[in-house]
């Protein structure tokens, strides 16, 4: 209702002056066009203020549409060339974020509606004035007349969620094992939060500068932090022996991991503080956390390789083990909130594969993600090409058939089209139902009026209300009807009416249905559902080699002796799932059928990332490694790639895929020796994923197993 408010006033306020104190039909109508074009059909996210800056914004690409419609009218094919390129370009607008892409839509009707005849350059003038004026007449009322109320920026959502693991690591620091259970669902719980699904639009960071990059980074870090930390709180506390000095401080008396439990409780602590102000917090005296794994991991070293009465015993070691992953995911925490709040180019930061957008120019970063998404299994790209041809389409009919009001037929293209084709199906059939009660109740208005235009001007604002304000509340069918109605009356007051004017919208509204479900069959028919499993797949097929070459590089002798594999193809596929993912979470679903757990594909795949980042960073002593522990990661490994490969082949429909040899547990350490720290680091990241995978395989609808792509 205070949309349908805000834009009714601004369309009102810049369309009667023109017309019937200044007799401007065309600017009346650019005034009357600018606000519901932003202001209903463009799905802007945000508060108030925001959407009047996005507006802003949009403004001098609109007049630039205007105008380049305005020329390209001259003939039907300049036109359909132009309508082409325009509708590619703002559709894959959609890959710089929300706010982009809710403003595409209104951007493309701009230029839809200078594009159709009278081919008249000589009004461009009163058609930029017209534009002008109501999209700052819609600036005004969203930022003044009840505007939306502001929701809470990522950045605090963030903030409250570190502040979350702060405590946790506080308490898991003093080993408070009773207020596990409990506590642990709702770290959990916590972390879902952050997931991009959870947060309004306009507070993503979506785009593809340093500072969106790092908070979504910071984001997936603090939701890997919330999980280890739960992982912890689950885990039962080891007993501590003499050897370990304890003090009660800690599980099982190890005082070592609880200070640096308690170091990254301190940092939770100022990074929660640093988000919520909006800048860093000054350096402080004492050690940071990167100095402070350091020091663990050295003492852990010292113990392994000491006397036998400083060793720890196995249970204490795995923890131990669970504490340096939980402090290295504060640390990419800590660093990517670091970029995020800093926002200019830095020093490369380690580790560079993590952070190397840290110290890359802005222009360089947004060509990346234009160019990674210029590739058919981008859904960005096949929105893109589906919108462009549909549009495309419906301007090459409508000024073939010289339709009366064309640029209805590309607005029904437009506004009715959908990702898939059942759902653009669903949306049609109301729509037309609409039309066509609309078109009667306007037909009957304009025969009962005839030719005095004037009637029709206490008409248009109510109707512009109701359709704006019950439209969206009641559905596509009253939206139509009542738009109709708003169409029809604005359209007889400029010029006089009769009732043709009503039957060409139905004429109209059925082309740019037909046209829009044609484009729908023949053009990624399905959505994101099929793309969904193929870029999964592939993201699965690139985390093989990314968990095999980690393993040799801590296994490799002398140390130092395998290179480290390359990070960038997993991140790039991660990218491109992560997309066709948040397409597929858009689209509606059968509420009966049995879906695969894509969300915890993505967590798997950052967890082989980070985990081949952190793993090899330590200096490990010269003490060979046994060949029963080496024999055992290097099998898991294997294990882990093919039951990577295993679920790739699920998701790519084969209709046999590779069999999971029996799962072998860690080796204890023979003769009572002590296991090396590397060892222990790598079981915990080894096995953590064997239970990620296994928890994914369970996911697997039953129809997909020997099923192929194609009839899944």
């Amino acid at each position: 209702m205070r949309r349908a408010v805000r834009v009714t006033t601004a369309a009102c306020a810049g369309f009667y002056p023109f017309v019937y104190g200044m007799d401007r039909p065309a600017t009346a109508l650019y005034a009357l066009f600018g606000p519901v074009a932003l202001g209903m059909l463009s799905p802007i996210p945000g508060s108030g203020r925001q959407r009047a800056a996005v507006m802003l914004r949009a403004l001098p690409v609109g007049l630039v549409l205007v105008a380049l419609g305005t020329m390209l009218a001259v003939h039907t094919s300049a036109a359909v060339i132009g309508m082409l390129v325009v509708g590619f370009v703002l559709a894959f607008a959609a890959v710089a974020g929300p706010r982009p892409a809710g403003a595409a839509p209104g951007l493309q009707l701009f230029y839809i509606l200078a594009c159709f005849p009278p081919y008249a350059p000589e009004a461009l003038g009163e058609r930029l004035t017209g534009l002008t004026l109501g999209v700052l007449l819609l600036v005004a009322c969203e930022r003044f007349l009840l505007p939306e109320p502001p929701t809470a920026s990522y950045r605090e959502s963030l903030a409250d969620a570190v502040a979350i693991a702060g405590r946790a690591a506080a308490e898991a620091a003093r080993g408070r094992p009773a207020e596990a259970a409990g506590a642990a669902d709702r770290l959990r719980a916590t972390g879902r939060q952050l997931r991009f699904s959870q947060i309004p639009p306009a507070e993503r960071p979506a785009g593809a500068g340093r500072v969106d990059r790092a908070l979504t980074q910071a984001g997936s870090a603090a939701r890997r932090l919330l999980d280890l930390l739960a992982r912890l709180g689950e885990t039962p506390a080891p007993v501590g022996t003499a050897a370990t000095g304890t003090t009660g401080r800690g599980a099982g008396g190890d005082t070592a991991s609880a200070d640096l439990l308690d170091r990254i409780a301190a940092l939770c602590a100022a990074t929660a503080t640093a988000l919520r102000a909006g800048r860093l917090p000054p350096q402080s005296g004492s050690p940071d956390l990167e100095t402070a794994i350091r020091e663990f991991q050295a003492l852990r070293i010292t113990q392994a390789t000491g006397p036998p009465k400083d060793v720890l015993p196995l249970p204490l070691l795995r923890r131990q083990a669970g504490v340096l992953a939980t402090a290295e995911s504060a640390r990419v925490l800590e660093t990517a909130v670091g970029v995020g709040l800093d926002g200019r180019r830095t020093p490369p930061i380690q580790p560079r594969e993590l952070f190397w957008y840290a110290d890359t120019r802005t222009s360089v970063l947004w060509w990346r993600r234009l160019a990674g998404n210029m590739t058919l299994h981008s859904v960005q790209f096949q929105n893109a090409i589906r919108t462009a041809f549909g549009l495309g389409a419906a301007r090459l009919v409508a000024g073939s058939l010289d339709l009366s009001h064309g640029f209805w037929v590309l607005l029904a293209v437009l506004t009715l089209s959908r990702t898939t084709a059942a759902e653009t199906w669903k949306a049609v059939r109301p729509a037309l139902f609409g039309t066509l009660v609309g078109a009667v109740a306007a037909g009957t208005l304009l025969l009962v009026v005839g030719r005095h235009t004037d009637a029709f001007a206490p008409v248009l604002a109510p109707c512009m209300l109701a359709a704006f304000a019950l439209g969206p509340l009641f559905g596509i069918a009253w939206a139509q009807a009542l738009f109709t109605l708003v169409v029809s009356a604005a359209f007889a007051q400029i010029a006089p009416a009769s009732w043709q004017l009503a039957a060409d919208r139905i004429v109209d509204v059925l082309a740019g249905s037909v046209i829009g479900l044609l484009c729908g069959l023949l053009a990624w028919p399905v959505g994101a559902r099929h793309e969904v499993r193929r870029t999964m797949a592939a993201l699965l097929h690139s985390s093989g080699p990314l968990i095999t070459g980690t393993v040799g590089v801590l296994l490799a002798t002398p140390p130092g002796a395998a290179p480290l594999p390359p990070t960038l193809p997993l991140l790039h596929r991660l990218r491109l799932a992560e997309a066709a993912y948040l397409q597929y979470r858009s689209e509606p679903s059968d509420p009966s059928a049995v879906l695969m757990d894509w969300h915890a594909v993505l967590i798997a795949a950052n967890h082989v990332l980070v985990g081949a980042q952190w793993l090899p960073r330590f200096d490990q002593p010269t003490v060979a490694v046994t060949p029963e522990a080496a024999a055992w990661a290097r099998t898991t490994a294997e294990r882990l790639v093919l039951a990577a490969e295993r679920l790739a082949a699920l998701c790519a429909g084969e209709r046999q895929p590779p069999a999971l040899p029996a799962y072998r547990r860690p080796p204890n350490v023979p003769g009572g020796g002590a296991p090396l720290p590397m060892l222990i680091d790598l079981e915990h990241w080894l096995s953590s994923l064997t239970a990620q995978l296994a928890r994914i395989e369970s996911s697997v609808p039953p129809s997909w197993r020997g099923a192929t792509v194609g009839r899944s």
